[in-house]
């Protein structure tokens, strides 16, 4: 059944022009949550089975399973180093085209509850580090078609680790301090009222951007150590700045990454999740494993769960990942995965389903990296076609789909 806006907001978020919080609100125009939206899908789903592991009672861990199965808006926010002439085009420059109400519908419909909004800031600042007006407003016009639309959603600082914003080593800690200060204060106040549907997320794969160790964390190294070291300050610095704040952001759950946001810079010896009085951090983790499978151009096409050689690299993150938090009560988020489209329709199904089924069995929640579906894109992870708000890898969304509840 089609649901119309005026009874969504109504039934759902209790708006008039304000939100419960009492968030002045975007104009939101019409639109429906279509239904059928996965109808043209025709593989089968494949039936797996994993271990289950206990899931102690948290919170933060129930939160985290409320967040279901998640989708990224990629490609579209965090655009950077683009040749426009507006920046509000900057919208449009990797993906394509400019984000629709029905676009986030789309999502909704196929059975998504979160989406993750990368945003790149520092091309909308001045020299001060203040926030374009135009770009935040709208930035808060999709967050607020995703609420409409009775979604969580998730707004970060991407495409913004550069050594003039901000970069995790101790030359650079105090310039990187002032510049997230600046955009945490300004997105703070921005977002203050919003209800707790709304998860911020300080960085984006902060790394040492150019060295060798760009990607591959040494915590043995001097440089790896005051990396690491470096992140947790500075996700130390993003909490109490949003947590002072006040409004939603005293109790909103905060997401914070480890080195590169991977398996491996979360569960460094070194890394230290934020001290916070409302215990409402959850570990960020992106993880395209196996690499020549899922994010490898040059790699493999194939993946058959059923071989150890694939599925193990993905049980072992998961492993990990729940020995050092969940089983200790602390949410984690794998707010990126995927598998590069390689004309392989089959096995990126039985990926999706066996990873999903594998993070959902360890009390995780996944968000699939879509950066649209459309010709000439570079990487392709899409699966929402935007320009026409409809899938074209259906099959794909109903794999995840069938194994996203926790059992």
């Amino acid at each position: 059944m089609k649901k119309k806006l005026a009874a969504l907001t109504a039934a759902v978020l209790g708006l008039g022009s304000m939100t419960a919080c009492g968030t002045p609100k975007t104009e939101i125009p019409d639109f429906e949550i279509p239904t059928n939206i996965l109808d043209t899908a025709a593989a089968e789903i494949p039936e797996i089975t994993v271990d289950s592991y206990a899931v102690p009672e948290s919170e933060g861990l129930q939160f985290v399973e409320s967040l279901r199965l998640g989708w990224n808006l990629g490609n579209t926010f965090d655009a950077s180093d683009c040749n426009v002439q507006d920046e509000m085009d900057y919208e449009k420059a990797w993906c394509g085209t400019y984000t629709t109400i029905e676009d986030i519908a789309a999502v909704k419909a196929a059975g998504f509850q979160t989406v993750r909004i990368p945003v790149s800031w520092h091309n909308h600042v001045d020299e001060n580090f203040r926030i374009s007006k135009a770009w935040l407003t709208r930035v808060k016009e999709v967050v607020d078609w995703c609420l409409a639309c009775d979604l969580h959603v998730i707004v970060n600082t991407h495409h913004d680790n550069a050594e003039e914003y901000y970069y995790p080593d101790t030359a650079h800690l105090e310039s990187s301090k002032a510049y997230l200060s600046a955009v945490w204060s300004q997105l703070g106040k921005a977002f203050r009222d919003y209800d707790d549907r709304l998860i911020l997320e300080s960085m984006n794969e902060p790394r040492l951007v150019g060295t060798n160790y760009e990607w591959i964390l040494d915590e043995s190294s001097s440089q790896g150590k005051d990396a690491v070291a470096c992140i947790n300050i500075l996700n130390q610095l993003f909490v109490d700045t949003i947590r002072s704040s006040g409004g939603g952001n005293a109790t909103r759950y905060l997401l914070c990454p480890g080195y590169a946001a991977s398996a491996d810079g979360a569960l460094a010896d070194g890394f230290a999740l934020p001290e916070d009085a409302q215990n409402r951090v959850i570990v960020s983790v992106h993880s395209y494993t196996p690499y020549d499978f899922a994010l490898n151009t040059k790699g493999t096409d194939a993946f058959d769960r059923k071989n150890p050689s694939d599925s193990n690299p993905v049980l072992m993150i998961m492993d990990d990942l729940y020995g050092k938090f969940v089983m200790n009560g602390i949410p984690v988020l794998l707010g990126e995965f995927g598998a590069l489209n390689k004309d392989n329709l089959e096995a990126r199904i039985d990926y999706t389903a066996f990873y999903v089924a594998a993070a959902r069995a360890h009390g995780m929640t996944c968000c699939w990296w879509d950066n649209n579906s459309f010709a000439g894109s570079g990487e392709n992870f899409g699966l929402l076609f935007r320009k026409t708000a409809t899938y074209n890898y259906p099959d794909i969304v109903k794999a995840m789909l069938a194994y996203c509840d926790a059992k």
